[in-house]
């Protein structure tokens, strides 16, 4: 994302670059800006709200933005300054935060995305957005063209409709892996044979089931140093699912199951789990190695 806002946005200054782990912030500014001449790195996220006019946050859970919003609050005037967070959490979580930006007299945007790590590095973010008519407009020059290839906007509706349809939709993800794993794995051991399987998924559903049954094939959800999809994140959307259903007064019983399969990658791989490893805890449960 940061790539593409450097390289397409409508920039008039320099891009601030911040991180809670200041190294990775220097490492990134080392690969898309050597010369230094078109990013500034922040030591800290206090000096980089200080710096903007508008601040794009990405943090990994509910706990780590709710902390960073109280922090950046409480320092000092925010006014006319506009916040737009992308992180995946849950909704009670982003009406908290439009809460706490919007007294403290900034605007907030929620702008979860949709798309693998590949895709936001080709630009390829699907970005749904959240909040006030005038606050969207001032991101959107941002969002299709630069950092996605679309929009979906509920303008004038409440930031948390943004991730209420991102965690939903996240479900949608799980339940696509879930459906690949089972597939491939009774196309082994009935003899289908996983190649002639696969043609059909690429036939009929080309895209992301494509691209995960690709990854299952190739043994990728077992053998990457870093994960594409973290376990541990999977297994936050999916507690964030449960909560929801629990609150609609029902159940999503494909959403449990994934989530006991993911339990088994977390125990089997620990923090290099990827969400596609669900898999190999098919596998493993159906008398096969968890390893293809």
């Amino acid at each position: 994302m940061v790539k593409n806002l450097l390289g397409k946005a409508p920039l008039d200054t320099p891009l601030i670059i911040s991180n809670r782990n200041v190294q990775r912030a220097i490492d990134l500014q080392a690969i898309l800006d050597p010369g230094k001449e078109k990013t500034v790195i922040a030591p800290n996220v206090i000096d980089a709200v200080k710096a903007a006019d508008i601040v794009f946050t990405c943090l990994g859970d509910d706990d780590a933005m709710k902390q960073t919003a109280k922090q950046v609050s409480g320092a000092f005037n925010l006014d006319g300054k506009l916040f737009v967070d992308c992180s995946t959490v849950h909704p009670d979580t982003t009406h908290h935060l439009a809460d706490v930006f919007t007294k403290a007299h900034a605007e907030f945007v929620a702008c979860p995305v949709f798309g693998a790590p590949a895709a936001a590095d080709a630009g390829q973010l699907v970005c749904v957005l959240a909040g006030p008519e005038d606050s969207i407009r001032r991101v959107r020059p941002y969002c299709r063209g630069v950092i996605g290839k679309a929009n979906i906007e509920f303008s004038g509706q409440p930031c948390s409709k943004a991730t209420l349809l991102k965690i939903i939709g996240n479900t949608f993800i799980l339940n696509m892996i879930e459906a690949l794993a089972e597939g491939h794995t009774i196309a082994e051991k009935s003899g289908l044979g996983n190649d002639n399987l696969h043609q059909f998924i690429e036939i009929m559903f080309p895209g992301p089931y494509t691209a995960y049954s690709g990854r299952m094939m190739s043994g990728d959800y077992h053998k990457r140093e870093e994960p594409l999809f973290a376990v541990d994140l999977a297994r936050k959307d999916a507690k964030h699912a449960h909560r929801l259903a629990e609150a609609s007064g029902m159940s999503l019983k494909d959403v449990e199951v994934a989530d006991g399969h993911l339990s088994h990658v977390q125990e089997h791989m620990g923090k290099k789990g990827d969400i596609a490893g669900i898999y190999g805890a098919v596998r493993k449960e159906s008398g096969l190695k968890f390893e293809n």
